[in-house]
């Protein structure tokens, strides 16, 4: 994992928009240039880690890229590489497969990734993996793309009306636009040719197979559960730093740590985040039961109102493609804790979007779905409901699924992409940290798509198969228990500071944009919005920090006295 920026069309400019998120590469930056671009890439070093700079060159080609290709000894074994090979990066097979089949090449890749590849044959690509797990940006201008792992490296960001209120409404933002002019979001899946100094989109994967043989017995699916899951955790371990995983407590964290464990001989390094506060809930005690049964190496953070205010400004810098998702605050922490032992950290990230863990799926049949929330009565009542719209846009792609599939496809196409990856990329890499996600991994979501969905839902649970699976592997995790879950208590740690913002937000344009003075007074004096203020005041850090120009202390500073 890493950070890109280049102009495709331009002999130099790639520098400046490196220099700006140079967090994302501690080991270093490396800016090349020539007539035709102008690339660079800041290093966090993962595998090869003399050999991997990049950008690299080979077969005539040259690539920059962000992320892990995970198959890329097999993919050198089936082309017979290895003598070709100058370096053990895993981008290197690609560009070597590239000069076999062009652009057909990039459908063997099994990864999380985003990159630009320049071609032998003179065609210039850029690609961003289905799932969307990594980003990436462009802009084009005067005849020249730019692209960056950040919309930051394009200067600063303007207020857009339909970005604050998608924000404060959804907690993230839809479909490609941001709110820096100009520059969109590749969308999971997408590639893009440039020609002639114009982005143009040349066609989109999808994350999920149209069709896979479907099992009907559950021995054979746990069987093939357990199959598909041991190869994703073996490939996602593939690293020449130390790497661990960040254990909720929950189910899907839970599997990976037990399928860890098996594959570990050395105790697995686990990270877990709890809450000091009255009230607050947690799983702490659950992941230590799990910790013990595994030997694993268990490492147990707390967060409180103190972290809660040092770190929220330190978020909404990290979130420059904002997401108001309170989660995001034990995330950084947890980076900032694991980033002491670890480079890479292996995490439970698409567990209950695959395999149908949420309770609304179990719901499924409500009309409202939007990116995986049912729309809420009082964010549509305050910011309207227009989003809808914008998931019915979608709707066509989900032809001939049950209806759990479609609640599943809905989370897939936009909530998973746009604020649990997005989180999991920006709260991570502020420190340097690399994340996984084995089981957003195109073997195991061919499996778990396909599955009967009284193999995902079943009774009062949701993912039924992982849960018989965590029986017979891993009983501490007591998977058929209800689960208790956590709460960030963030609306009792906002409380003493509500008259404040209630003056304050309004003066700042971004919150503006989404709410009057009058909306924004009643969130914070009416107990009935309470879970809207979370969203308002993030919304106003991200506000003074992107589009207005302060430093995370100086947003905190100008919101509360």
């Amino acid at each position: 994992m890493c950070g890109i920026a280049g102009i495709i069309g331009a002999p130099e400019g790639a520098r400046a928009l490196i220099e700006a998120i140079a967090h994302r590469g501690p080991n270093g930056i490396r800016v090349e240039e020539s007539e035709r671009y102008s690339l660079a890439h800041a290093r966090l070093s993962i595998i090869d880690l003399e050999g991997g700079w990049q950008p690299l060159h080979a077969a005539g080609s040259t690539i920059i890229g962000n992320g892990e290709i995970y198959n890329y000894i097999e993919l050198a074994g089936d082309f017979q590489l290895k003598q070709k090979l100058s370096t053990g990066s895993d981008f290197e097979p690609l560009l070597h497969i590239y000069a076999q089949e062009g652009e057909a090449a990039f459908d063997r890749l099994r990864g999380m990734y985003a990159f630009c590849l320049i071609g032998v044959d003179g065609r210039t690509w850029l690609v961003r993996d289905p799932f969307g797990i990594k980003p990436l940006y462009v802009h084009a201008q005067g005849g020249a793309v730019a692209f960056s792992s950040e919309p930051r490296s394009f200067g600063q960001a303007q207020v857009s009306t339909a970005i604050s209120n998608q924000v404060a409404a959804l907690h993230y933002t839809l479909e490609n636009e941001t709110a820096w002019p100009g520059v969109i979001r590749l969308e999971p899946g997408e590639i893009i040719e440039v020609i002639h100094g114009v982005p143009k989109r040349h066609r989109v994967r999808s994350a999920l197979p149209s069709q896979r043989a479907r099992i009907s017995e559950e021995a054979s699916a746990i069987a093939e559960l357990d199959r598909v899951f041991e190869d994703s955790i073996k490939v996602h371990q593939r690293s020449d730093v130390p790497y661990g995983l960040f254990l909720s407590g929950g189910i899907d964290s839970a599997t990976v740590a037990t399928m860890m464990a098996r594959l570990n001989t050395r105790p697995v390094v686990a990270y877990t985040c709890g809450f000091d506060a009255d009230g607050a809930r947690d799983e702490r005690a659950q992941a230590e039961r799990i910790a013990r049964q595994l030997n694993l190496d268990w490492n147990n953070v707390s967060f409180g109102e103190e972290d809660f205010w040092s770190i929220a400004p330190q978020v909404a810098w990290a979130m420059d493609d904002p997401v108001a998702d309170y989660a995001c605050l034990p995330t950084y922490k947890l980076a900032e804790q694991a980033k002491k032992r670890l480079t890479v950290v292996l995490t439970g990230e698409g567990g209950d979007e695959l395999f149908g863990g949420y309770s609304r799926y179990r719901r499924a049949q409500r009309p409202k779905w939007l990116g995986g929330r049912v729309a809420e009565p009082q964010t549509d009542a305050i910011f309207g409901n227009g989003a809808i719209e914008a998931w019915r846009k979608h709707a066509s792609q989900f032809a001939g699924l049950t209806t759990l599939q479609q609640a599943q496809c809905a989370d897939i196409v936009t909530w998973l992409p746009n604020d649990l990856l997005l989180k999991l990329d920006r709260m991570l890499m502020a420190h340097g940290l690399e994340g996984r996600t084995p089981f957003l991994d195109s073997e195991v979501a061919a499996f778990a798509f396909h599955l009967p969905d009284n193999f995902k839902t079943r009774g009062k649970f949701g993912k039924y198969i992982l849960r018989a699976w965590l029986e017979k592997n891993c009983p501490a995790a007591e998977p058929w228990a209800k689960k208790k879950g956590f709460t960030v208590p963030v609306a009792a740690w906002i409380a003493p500071r509500s008259g404040d913002l209630a003056q304050t937000l309004p003066n700042v344009e971004a919150v503006r944009a989404a709410a009057s003075a009058d909306t924004i007074r009643a969130i914070f004096t009416d107990e009935t919005h309470a879970a809207l203020r979370y969203p308002m005041l993030f919304l106003g850090l991200w506000g003074r920090i992107h589009t207005e120009g302060a430093t995370p202390d100086e947003a905190l500073k100008s919101l509360i006295s």
